[in-house]
Parts: structure tokens; C-alpha cells; sequence
């Protein structure tokens, strides 16, 4: 392994950009080395040219709009930045890599944030538009996420918190017009959804193209949204914790109480307990009975519990005639007679989308379902090898690239599944995460990188993580800092101290840790998390595996 981490020592970013980039790119990689420094080396170069390719095809979908400081777009045929996916979701994954531009980024909804508190849907070189809503991932918890990891300015969190709470007033005045407490639809653009039959027969923009409006003769809409309600629900849980850090503490009591009323309206218009699943609800009381990716945005908005989350697992997320594709997850549930997996064109219909994708992470984690992620990331990962152009879509089927070309959702995927199965993560949560799981051979049996070395620099400190097949090092400022057995993450504090480990494949990983001038034998399961204590290894939690249905 010396001779991989001499290699990756070697490697220079800048020497990736394109002559006639120069000018532009070469600030967002020094901003890139600053930040984090962060590259990978590995035996097999399947997946680290894909690496290379993207980090190059990021900085495309990196440019000023509207003002001088750059921010992200969407890419492909998406010219501009997208509220639902660019400025939420896509950003708190570019924050790990260019923090600047994230920061950049977030701060254009605030600045062309309208009069009447509405949010545009997207910034485009010509100009902010606010002909829909378009709201999936919550701002609130990306920015506070940013907060967290990355500086705690509070100059930037109270502008972000000012704006939000407008924006949460604009929702309530004009978007709860059935007075239910549920965030309503009034198009299939209000959520993202193009082409997806949970919309059929209802228009893709909002009456008159109003954001206000909803057409008056249809006998469809407005629908309560699970997905829109949840989006509010998480939103304003967040909107409590911003508020509780400058300093604002009735408010947050007041939001707390407000988070709580959306999540019960959520419960009690949208959830079906014969299906165990949330739908929207037509102008006529029904539910809209199409089972989509709707259920991962309402988990990833934290809408459940820890028994709830394990029962969908196994109901729906790792149910191979739901949405245990071959390449999950996609977008209609695979049994519904109107899936529909073809990829060429923008559809929420059936593909596997990368938004829906990058989404899912976060529900698994919240939920601490560990091992459970791991197994609808390993296949992605495979497909990764094969990525060309960086599409929107992949087949659920066969994993080959669909509709559009350099979209950062897809682009950004590479460089977060890299580093959260087989990297260095820093979290919010201010610990760094070195995760001992190689990338599986699953495709063929082709090699996908064999053993790697990850770099990264986190809180002050540089960082290399070796991931072998059997063994895993971390060596910090160029010390052997820890050893543990691979199929394990190790937790370290931004102290660098060891705060736990966690079995992170399914059956029990043996072997011996050392650390701080000890060595102590481990056996841990999938899902477990054991704790560092006065030199020991202490269980925290034995949650269990859930296993895959049919």
C-alpha cells in the first residue's frame, strides 16, 4: 500500500483542467485543495478515472449567474439552479468539496427571494422564475447542515433563517387552501415530478402558470401532498434549531409546535394504514394510489420512526417487486402496472433517477440502517464504471446511462458514494467517518478499484485512510493513527480520538483494533455500535438487520 499512497501523493487536481478553462476552473480547485484536499488512489482504475472525469465535469456546472460569484447548476439541459434539487440537496453534497460556492449558492434564494416571501424554483442567466414551487428536499436542514460543517457564520444562518421564515408564511397563505394543514400540489412541477402518473390528467405548471392558482375546474387538484407536507414538517423542525442558535428561543418552542401540528396533518390526511404508505389525496378525499419515490422523500424528511423505517425497509425499500431494483431505486414502484423504465427522456415514470438517489442517504442514516444502505449502494457504485456522460437516469434494469448529460446530481453521486462506503467523511455532527467497505465486484466480476487509499483534509488535520480487503488504517499528519478490521466504519471525533465503531456488512466482522498503544479484540455485527471507553470497546446499540423481501 505504500506504493498507492506514494501515488496519490503524486497526483496534481489542477493538471485535470482543459487549457481553455484555466481562468475559470483553477479557483475552484484551489478552493477544492483548501478545503478539503480530497483524492483517491486504487489498484484498479475503473472507478478512479470515472473519479477524474467528474471532478473535471463539476467545475462545468459551476459558473456566475446573476451575480459575480459563481454558483452550481443543475447541468444537462437544466440552465440554472433548481430549488427542489441545484440550491438544496445537490449543494449540501458539493459543501464537502467547494464550501464557497455551496455557501454562494444557498444564499441566491435568499437574495431573489420575492416581495411576498415566495422562493424562485430556479435562477437562470435570465433571471429568477417562480412560476411553480418545486420542493422536495428541505433548505432548512441543508443549511444548517452547512452551518455546521462549515464555519458557523452566523451573518450567513440569520440571512438564510430570515428568508425561510417568509418563504414558510408564502406556503401557509397560499398552499394550504383546504385548510387542512397539508402542503398542497397544484401541478406535477410543484413536486419535480415530470411525466409521473401520480399526475396524470393534472397540468405540469399551476393554473395560468400563477404559482397562487389552481385550476378552478379540475376535479383533481389541489392534491395534499405527503411529500410537500413532509418537505414543511422537516423544514420547520430545522427552522426550531436555527432559531434555537441565534439566540431566538420562544421562536424555536413556536416552530417546534408548528413542526408537530404538520407532521400530524401529514399522518392524518396522507397515510393509508391498509397500505402502510403515503399518497396524495384528490379534491374529491381519494387517495391517489401510486406508490413512488414519494415514500423516500417523506423518510428522508425524518416524518418516521425507527420502527416505522424498519417496516417500510422491508414493505417497500428492500422489496424487489417495489423498489429493490436491480439498480434502486426507482421511481414507480417496479409492480405497478404503469412502471414504465425506459430512460431516454425526462421521466419520472419508472428510471432510477440520481436525485432520488443522493435523497436516500439521508433516511437511511438518519435511521442509523447502515449495512440496509450499503446494499442499494453497491450496485450504483458498479454502474459507476461504466459512466460516460453522467445522466439524469439509469436503467433499474441494466444500470446503463439514460436522458441528459453532465448533471452534477449524477456527478456529485460518484464523489459521495465513493466516500461514504470506502472514504473520509466529516460530518454536522463534527466526527469523520472512515468507512472500511471496498466497492463490490458484482458486475461481471470485473475489478472495480481492489484496495485504495482515500486523502482528505478535516477539521485541521490530514488525513489517509487505507482500505484494504481485510485491513483498514487511518494515519493522520502522516502517523499510523488507528487500525481496524475492514467491514467496520470507524468514528473519530475532530479531536481525531476514537468515539466508536459500527458493523457496517451483514454477519459479525472479527479481528483486532489498535489504538492509543492498545490492542483489543472485536466482534461485531451488522448495524452494531460500539463505543471507546477508558481503552475498551462497550455495546451502544444492537439494532439488527432487516433482510430483503420478494
Amino acid at each position: 500500500m505504500d506504493q498507492l499512497r506514494r501515488r496519490l501523493n503524486d497526483i496534481d487536481i489542477t493538471s485535470y483542467i482543459e487549457p481553455t478553462n484555466k481562468q475559470k476552473d483553477l479557483p475552484l480547485l484551489e478552493q477544492w485543495q483548501q478545503a478539503g484536499d480530497v483524492y483517491f488512489a486504487a489498484e484498479s482504475s475503473a472507478l478512479s478515472d470515472v473519479y477524474k472525469q467528474a471532478v473535471t465535469k463539476l467545475l462545468d456546472c459551476i459558473k456566475p449567474t446573476l451575480t459575480e460569484r459563481p454558483i452550481l447548476h443543475e447541468g444537462g439541459i437544466y440552465y440554472g439552479c433548481w430549488l427542489e434539487s441545484t440550491g438544496t440537496i445537490n449543494t449540501e453534497l458539493l459543501a464537502r468539496f467547494l464550501p464557497q460556492v455551496a455557501e454562494e449558492t444557498y444564499l441566491g434564494f435568499a437574495k431573489f427571494q420575492r416581495e411576498d416571501g415566495m422562493f424562485p424554483y430556479k435562477i437562470t442567466k435570465d433571471g429568477a422564475s417562480y412560476r411553480q414551487i418545486q420542493l422536495v428536499t428541505p433548505l432548512a436542514s441543508c443549511v444548517w447542515h452547512y452551518y455546521q460543517l462549515n464555519g458557523q457564520s452566523a451573518d450567513f444562518l440569520s440571512t438564510m433563517y430570515a428568508a425561510m421564515v417568509k418563504y414558510d408564511e408564502w406556503l401557509m397563505t397560499y398552499r394550504n387552501t383546504r385548510q387542512t394543514g397539508c402542503i398542497e400540489a397544484f401541478s406535477a412541477f410543484d413536486t419535480g415530478h415530470d411525466l409521473s402518473p401520480r399526475f396524470w390528467h393534472v397540468a405540469d405548471t399551476p393554473h395560468l402558470n400563477d404559482v397562487t392558482k389552481c385550476n378552478p375546474h379540475s376535479p383533481l387538484v389541489p392534491f395534499l401532498a405527503p411529500d410537500l407536507t413532509a418537505n414543511v414538517y422537516c423544514q420547520r423542525k430545522y427552522l426550531s434549531k436555527i432559531a434555537d442558535e441565534l439566540g431566538k428561543h420562544e421562536e424555536a418552542k413556536i416552530w417546534q409546535e408548528k413542526a408537530e401540528q404538520t407532521r400530524q396533518a401529514l399522518f392524518k390526511h396522507c397515510y393509508d394504514e391498509v397500505d402502510d404508505f403515503f399518497y396524495d389525496v384528490d379534491r374529491q378525499g381519494q387517495f391517489v394510489r401510486v406508490q413512488s419515490d414519494v415514500l423516500l422523500r417523506v423518510l428522508a424528511c425524518e416524518a418516521v420512526d425507527d420502527d416505522m423505517f424498519a417496516r417500510m425497509l422491508s414493505k417497500y425499500l428492500l422489496n424487489s417487486r417495489k423498489f429493490f431494483a436491480k439498480y434502486p431505486f426507482p421511481s414507480i414502484a417496479l409492480d405497478d402496472p404503469r412502471f414504465d423504465p425506459n430512460t431516454s427522456y425526462n421521466s419520472w415514470a419508472g428510471p432510477t433517477n440520481f436525485l432520488a438517489i443522493i435523497r436516500a442517504a439521508h433516511a437511511f442514516e438518519h435511521h442509523k440502517r447502515y449495512v440496509e444502505q450499503l446494499w442499494t449502494m453497491q450496485p450504483i457504485v458498479a454502474a459507476m464504471t461504466r459512466f460516460k456522460r453522467f445522466s439524469q437516469t439509469i436503467s433499474p434494469w441494466t444500470g446503463a446511462e439514460g436522458f441528459t448529460e453532465v448533471y452534477s446530481p449524477a456527478i456529485l453521486c460518484v464523489l459521495d458514494f465513493i466516500e461514504r462506503l470506502s472514504g473520509i467523511l466529516p460530518t454536522k455532527e463534527h466526527t469523520i467517518w472512515f468507512t472500511g467497505v471496498l466497492p463490490y465486484d458484482s458486475d461481471h466480476g470485473e475489478s472495480i478499484t481492489g484496495n485504495l487509499v482515500y486523502r482528505r483534509q478535516a477539521f485541521g488535520h490530514r488525513y489517509e485512510f487505507v482500505n484494504e480487503q481485510d485491513r483498514c488504517e487511518i494515519w493522520r499528519n502522516d502517523e499510523l493513527h488507528a487500525v481496524f478490521p475492514a467491514g467496520l466504519r470507524a468514528v473519530l471525533n475532530e479531536q481525531g480520538e476514537l468515539l466508536s465503531l459500527i458493523g457496517m456488512q451483514y454477519g459479525t466482522i472479527s479481528g483486532e483494533v489498535q489504538y492509543d498503544g492498545k490492542t483489543v479484540e472485536v466482534a461485531i455485527n451488522g448495524n452494531e455500535e460500539w463505543i471507546w471507553e477508558d481503552g475498551s470497546l462497550v455495546c451502544h446499540r444492537q439494532p439488527g438487520v432487516v433482510h430483503p423481501t420478494y
